[in-house]
Protein backbone atom coordinates (compact mmCIF):
# COMPACT_ATOMS: atom_id res chain seq x y z
CA UNK A 1 0.00 0.00 0.00
CA UNK A 2 1.47 3.49 -0.49
CA UNK A 3 1.84 6.53 1.60
CA UNK A 4 -1.12 8.51 -0.19
CA UNK A 5 -3.56 5.05 0.45
CA UNK A 6 -2.48 4.55 4.27
CA UNK A 7 -3.22 8.16 4.34
CA UNK A 8 -6.33 7.93 2.41
CA UNK A 9 -7.45 5.20 4.08
CA UNK A 10 -6.50 6.85 8.06
CA UNK A 11 -8.44 9.78 6.59
CA UNK A 12 -11.76 7.34 6.36
CA UNK A 13 -11.19 5.99 9.72
CA UNK A 14 -11.07 9.56 11.10
CA UNK A 15 -13.86 10.34 8.97
CA UNK A 16 -16.11 7.50 10.42
CA UNK A 17 -14.81 8.06 13.85
CA UNK A 18 -15.58 11.74 13.90
CA UNK A 19 -19.37 10.63 12.94
CA UNK A 20 -19.63 8.12 15.04
CA UNK A 21 -22.43 8.65 17.75
CA UNK A 22 -23.85 6.03 19.83
CA UNK A 23 -26.12 8.35 21.53
CA UNK A 24 -29.28 6.94 20.14
CA UNK A 25 -28.31 3.58 21.23
CA UNK A 26 -27.37 4.86 24.50
CA UNK A 27 -30.96 6.36 25.01
CA UNK A 28 -32.76 3.34 23.61
CA UNK A 29 -31.07 0.84 25.80
CA UNK A 30 -32.56 3.72 28.89
CA UNK A 31 -35.57 3.69 27.34
CA UNK A 32 -35.86 -0.01 27.37
CA UNK A 33 -35.26 -0.19 30.87
CA UNK A 34 -37.66 2.29 31.84
CA UNK A 35 -40.17 0.34 30.19
CA UNK A 36 -39.37 -3.17 31.12
CA UNK A 37 -39.60 -1.35 34.64
CA UNK A 38 -42.62 0.79 34.25
CA UNK A 39 -44.38 -2.22 32.83
CA UNK A 40 -42.39 -5.02 34.99
CA UNK A 41 -44.06 -2.86 38.25
CA UNK A 42 -47.92 -3.62 37.00
CA UNK A 43 -48.11 -7.06 37.72
CA UNK A 44 -47.94 -10.35 35.50
CA UNK A 45 -49.07 -10.05 31.95
CA UNK A 46 -48.23 -12.33 29.01
CA UNK A 47 -44.47 -11.89 27.92
CA UNK A 48 -45.70 -11.27 24.38
CA UNK A 49 -47.41 -7.93 25.33
CA UNK A 50 -44.07 -6.70 26.57
CA UNK A 51 -41.97 -7.96 23.27
CA UNK A 52 -43.72 -5.69 21.51
CA UNK A 53 -44.16 -3.01 23.88
CA UNK A 54 -40.62 -2.88 23.72
CA UNK A 55 -40.13 -2.38 20.14
CA UNK A 56 -43.50 -0.26 19.90
CA UNK A 57 -41.98 2.25 22.35
CA UNK A 58 -38.53 2.36 20.38
CA UNK A 59 -40.46 2.49 17.09
CA UNK A 60 -42.72 5.46 18.77
CA UNK A 61 -39.72 6.90 20.04
CA UNK A 62 -37.77 7.00 16.92
CA UNK A 63 -39.92 8.66 14.58
CA UNK A 64 -40.49 11.18 17.78
CA UNK A 65 -36.86 12.11 17.49
CA UNK A 66 -36.49 11.95 13.44
CA UNK A 67 -39.44 14.23 13.64
CA UNK A 68 -37.48 16.72 15.92
CA UNK A 69 -34.48 16.38 13.39
CA UNK A 70 -36.13 17.16 10.29
CA UNK A 71 -38.52 19.63 11.93
CA UNK A 72 -36.59 21.28 14.37
CA UNK A 73 -33.34 23.58 13.51
CA UNK A 74 -33.56 21.71 10.00
CA UNK A 75 -36.58 23.24 8.37
CA UNK A 76 -35.46 26.56 9.43
CA UNK A 77 -32.51 26.50 7.46
CA UNK A 78 -33.34 24.53 4.27
CA UNK A 79 -36.08 22.57 2.55
CA UNK A 80 -36.47 19.01 3.43
CA UNK A 81 -35.43 16.56 0.67
CA UNK A 82 -35.49 12.82 0.60
CA UNK A 83 -31.41 12.32 1.36
CA UNK A 84 -31.87 14.05 4.56
CA UNK A 85 -34.96 12.40 5.74
CA UNK A 86 -33.48 9.06 4.92
CA UNK A 87 -29.87 10.25 6.53
CA UNK A 88 -31.84 11.47 9.72
CA UNK A 89 -34.23 8.29 10.25
CA UNK A 90 -30.83 6.28 9.43
CA UNK A 91 -29.32 8.20 12.30
CA UNK A 92 -32.13 7.32 14.74
CA UNK A 93 -32.79 3.79 14.07
CA UNK A 94 -30.30 2.88 16.98
CA UNK A 95 -32.91 4.32 19.40
CA UNK A 96 -35.49 1.01 17.67
CA UNK A 97 -32.60 -0.97 17.78
CA UNK A 98 -31.69 -1.04 21.39
CA UNK A 99 -34.87 -2.16 22.48
CA UNK A 100 -34.40 -5.55 20.54
CA UNK A 101 -31.83 -7.01 22.80
CA UNK A 102 -34.42 -6.67 25.93
CA UNK A 103 -37.31 -8.00 23.51
CA UNK A 104 -35.45 -11.13 22.86
CA UNK A 105 -34.43 -11.48 26.37
CA UNK A 106 -38.37 -11.65 27.00
CA UNK A 107 -38.71 -13.91 24.13
CA UNK A 108 -36.32 -16.44 25.31
CA UNK A 109 -36.83 -16.51 29.15
CA UNK A 110 -39.34 -19.26 29.44
CA UNK A 111 -36.20 -21.35 27.37
CA UNK A 112 -34.33 -20.36 30.95
CA UNK A 113 -36.92 -21.54 33.24
CA UNK A 114 -37.29 -17.85 34.40
CA UNK A 115 -41.38 -16.50 35.43
CA UNK A 116 -42.58 -13.05 34.25
CA UNK A 117 -40.20 -11.52 37.29
CA UNK A 118 -37.27 -12.83 36.03
CA UNK A 119 -38.15 -12.32 32.23
CA UNK A 120 -38.17 -8.82 33.67
CA UNK A 121 -34.95 -8.30 35.48
CA UNK A 122 -33.47 -10.32 32.80
CA UNK A 123 -34.13 -7.40 30.00
CA UNK A 124 -33.19 -4.93 32.61
CA UNK A 125 -29.85 -5.98 32.89
CA UNK A 126 -29.85 -6.65 29.27
CA UNK A 127 -30.68 -3.17 28.53
CA UNK A 128 -28.47 -1.73 31.15
CA UNK A 129 -25.21 -3.56 29.85
CA UNK A 130 -26.45 -2.67 26.25
CA UNK A 131 -26.46 1.49 27.71
CA UNK A 132 -23.28 0.63 29.26
CA UNK A 133 -21.64 -0.94 26.07
CA UNK A 134 -23.03 1.34 23.48
CA UNK A 135 -21.42 4.05 26.06
CA UNK A 136 -18.10 2.94 25.79
CA UNK A 137 -18.11 1.90 22.63
CA UNK A 138 -18.80 5.13 21.13
CA UNK A 139 -16.41 6.59 23.04
CA UNK A 140 -14.13 4.45 22.14
CA UNK A 141 -14.84 5.11 18.63
CA UNK A 142 -14.70 8.88 19.15
CA UNK A 143 -10.76 8.82 20.44
CA UNK A 144 -11.52 8.88 24.05
CA UNK A 145 -8.91 7.59 26.60
CA UNK A 146 -9.34 4.73 28.35
CA UNK A 147 -10.24 7.11 31.50
CA UNK A 148 -12.94 8.70 29.57
CA UNK A 149 -14.60 5.70 28.53
CA UNK A 150 -14.42 3.90 32.07
CA UNK A 151 -16.13 7.54 33.12
CA UNK A 152 -18.87 6.96 30.71
CA UNK A 153 -19.66 3.70 31.53
CA UNK A 154 -19.27 4.13 35.07
CA UNK A 155 -22.27 7.16 34.70
CA UNK A 156 -24.31 5.25 32.45
CA UNK A 157 -23.85 2.15 35.06
CA UNK A 158 -25.11 4.57 37.77
CA UNK A 159 -27.88 5.74 35.71
CA UNK A 160 -28.95 2.15 35.03
CA UNK A 161 -28.64 1.24 38.48
CA UNK A 162 -31.21 4.31 39.19
CA UNK A 163 -33.87 2.98 36.87
CA UNK A 164 -33.57 -0.68 38.54
CA UNK A 165 -34.15 1.20 42.09
CA UNK A 166 -36.94 2.44 40.77
CA UNK A 167 -38.22 -1.02 40.36
CA UNK A 168 -36.89 -1.68 43.48
CA UNK A 169 -39.14 1.18 45.29
CA UNK A 170 -42.12 1.02 42.53
CA UNK A 171 -42.82 -3.09 43.96
CA UNK A 172 -41.88 -2.60 47.28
Amino acid sequence: MSSTDDTTVRAGRTARRAHADYTGAVYGSMLAASVVIGAGSLGHFPRLQLVVLLVLTGLVFWVGHVHAQLFGARLAQRPLDRPTILRVCREEWPIVEAAVPPALAVAVSPLLGLDVEGAVWLAVAVAVAGQVGWSAAGARQAGASWRLVSATATINLLLGLVIISFKIALTH
